[in-house]
């Protein structure tokens, strides 16, 4: 899990959607803004649509932090966004794959 000072907060959500940009993969989707602050700040959200139980929800979100813990680096600075999953995927290796061609997008 990514510490706290590196995940989005509600406000912070809601920004994203009404003012952000995206970027598309096969089972995510990467919303964001930049912002004037020099850290990096990203968090995961698994719709009710994607997986009904909680407790897949929440899996789901855990496998992407993991995922993401080997690129938190690369992102550049000032980039406060969410990965929202499109499809239930719960292997690690295509989360990290779809986390790099979106990085590669993004730079």
């Amino acid at each position: 899990m990514l510490p706290k000072k590196n995940r989005v907060s509600t406000k912070e959500v809601d920004k994203i959607f009404k003012e952000g940009k995206f970027l598309v993969s096969p089972s995510l989707t990467f919303k964001y803004f930049k912002s004037p602050n020099k850290g990096v700040k990203i968090s995961f959200i698994a719709p009710k649509s994607i997986a009904k139980l909680a407790v897949k929800r929440n899996l789901l979100r855990r496998r992407g932090y993991v995922a993401l813990s080997k690129y938190i680096d690369q992102f550049p600075l000032g980039i406060i966004g969410a990965f929202v999953f499109k499809k239930y995927q719960d292997n690690v290796s295509i989360i990290e794959n779809e986390i790099k061609t979106i990085l590669a997008k993004l730079n």
